[in-house]
């Protein structure tokens, strides 16, 4: 009896250093050939994150919460209604990356980009590219089309941030968009140095190591007639939300009149 004890013992060892074993392998391929992000369990605690995986918003209170930024390889959202400074936020994290150096390309479903306020938020306007529907139409052709676009940017590779923006797009049009559809997202960009977001109205999807930005606001006004009454700013508050990752913050901000619309 002892002896089949002990037996029992030594192959239970056995067999779990040789799962060990063959985990470590399969990582030590995966760092070689710079896939290991794609790993969820394998990644770092967020405390140590390497810098070079995640993009940074340039936004101290926003890089704070997300532990320096949106990451790279994954499908993120930054969701919130009109005026929540929703296309704020994600103008600023174009023109931070376009400040690295770094090529950024949006995809603008129903063609609502203000160039002015994308050069006033700061993009290198030389360093983006700006995909436009031939027109505004928010009918399914419209996502369809745009949904290509959005593949065919993230399979070119190259870029540092990827953004659709279906801000404006109905609600109901949006629920008919296959989920199958950000799973193709993210197989094409995992592993790769791209974060790619997703702009929307309300939360609709995201990848396992991706991130939530949900977002609401209160705008203010200066003037003291009707006639004179202008935007003078915004009070945002960003919430992160992770399940997967098990991390969750919020941040506020302030942003100027002349950073966004949205």
């Amino acid at each position: 009896m002892f002896a089949a004890l002990v037996m029992g013992e030594y192959m239970a060892n056995t067999a779990r250093a040789s799962r060990e074993s063959t985990l470590q392998s399969l990582q030590s391929v995966l760092r070689v050939r710079k896939l290991d992000r794609t790993l969820t369990t394998a990644l770092p605690p967020l405390e140590r994150r390497d810098a070079s995986a995640v993009v940074p918003v340039d936004v101290t209170a926003i890089d704070e919460c997300l532990h320096g930024g949106v990451p790279r390889g994954h499908l993120s959202e930054i969701a919130g209604a009109s005026s929540s400074g929703r296309t704020t936020l994600l103008l600023h994290v174009m023109a931070a990356a376009t400040r690295r150096g770094e090529i950024v390309a949006l995809v603008d479903t129903l063609d609502r980009l203000d160039v002015a306020s994308a050069a006033s938020a700061g993009i290198d306007l030389d360093r983006m590219l700006w995909i436009r529907p031939p027109s505004a139409s928010a009918g399914a052709e419209a996502i369809e089309r745009a949904l290509k676009a959005l593949n065919l940017v993230l399979q070119a590779g190259g870029f540092g941030v990827v953004a659709i923006d279906l801000a404006d797009v109905p609600a109901s049009t949006l629920k008919q968009i296959p989920f199958t559809t950000w799973m193709r997202v993210q197989r094409v960009i995992e592993g790769s140095d791209t974060a790619c977001l997703l702009l929307s109205s309300e939360p609709l999807a995201r990848s396992a190591g991706g991130l939530t930005l949900a977002m609401t606001g209160t705008t203010t006004w200066a003037g003291e007639s009707s006639r004179s009454r202008r935007l003078a700013g915004l009070d945002a508050r960003v919430r992160v939300m992770s399940p997967r990752r098990r991390f969750d913050g919020q941040a506020d901000v302030r942003a100027l009149a002349n950073d966004g619309r949205r």
